[in-house]
Parts: structure tokens; sequence; C-alpha cells
């Protein structure tokens, strides 16, 4: 059984997943931008929780749990609630929908993610592959 999304261990796994995912690697050659997943309380999540991510070139170089008074600064972050976020992991949201109809609110450059979109999607694909771990699929 793998670890549920926003935890340490599911963002430690999904580090250690794009470090030695190939396809990520290829796709994400040109990727230069950390970063952080401000996830809100809904559902079963009580807390925010904010999760850095620093991508560079393919490679996640960092992953962070940021404690609440953690007031790092990153090139993007994507805000939304842990429903929304479940929704686009479990693949019933598209992410780039998401964020043009802001259920995924971006903070950063919007068009740097559309020149990007195989890159988002490729990401997400990771993202998604460590969270159906966890739902047996």
């Amino acid at each position: 059984m793998g670890s549920m999304f926003p935890s340490k261990e599911w963002l430690e796994d999904l580090k250690d997943h794009l470090n030695s995912d190939e396809k990520y690697a290829k796709i994400a050659k040109k990727w230069e931008g950390d970063i952080i997943f401000a996830v809100e309380p809904a559902g079963a999540l009580k807390e925010p929780i904010n999760l850095y991510l620093d991508l560079w070139h393919g490679k996640c170089r960092d992953a962070i749990y940021l404690d609440k008074d953690d007031d790092r600064e990153a090139k993007f972050v994507l805000r939304a609630s842990f429903t929304n976020f479940v929704k686009v992991l479990k693949g019933e949201m598209d992410p780039m929908q998401a964020m043009l109809t802001r259920k995924l609110n971006v903070k950063g450059s919007m068009a740097y993610m559309i020149r990007n979109v195989p890159i988002v999607l490729d990401f997400v694909r990771c993202s998604k592959d460590i969270t159906d771990k966890v739902l047996g699929e």
C-alpha cells in the first residue's frame, strides 16, 4: 500500500518517481521552476497543507512538506481545495481545464504553463501513478 495525498510519504514517493521516470525526464528537460501545491481544507482534509517541489530540467531536486510558518516563494503556486486536487490526481478533472476555470488557481506565469502543457500533463501522469498505487488501481 502506498501513501495518501498530500502526506509526506506521498511527496517522497512522487519525488522518487519523477527522478526515475525516463519519459518525464525527457519531456520536462527544459522545465525551470519550482512549485508549491497549496492544498485548502475540504472533505477529509481539515488543515491547509503546502507541498514544495523544486523541478528543474526533468528532475525533482527537492520535495518539502512545508511547516505552517514556512513562507518560501516559488515560481508557481497552485492553490485548490483538497477535493479538486484529488479529482485532478484521479484523472477526473483535466489539469489545464482546472487552471483555466480557476478550480486550480495558478500564481505565476500561465503563459509558461500553456507553452509547456506536455510537461504539465506528464507531471500529472506521474502524480497520478503514485495516487493510483494507493487506490489500488
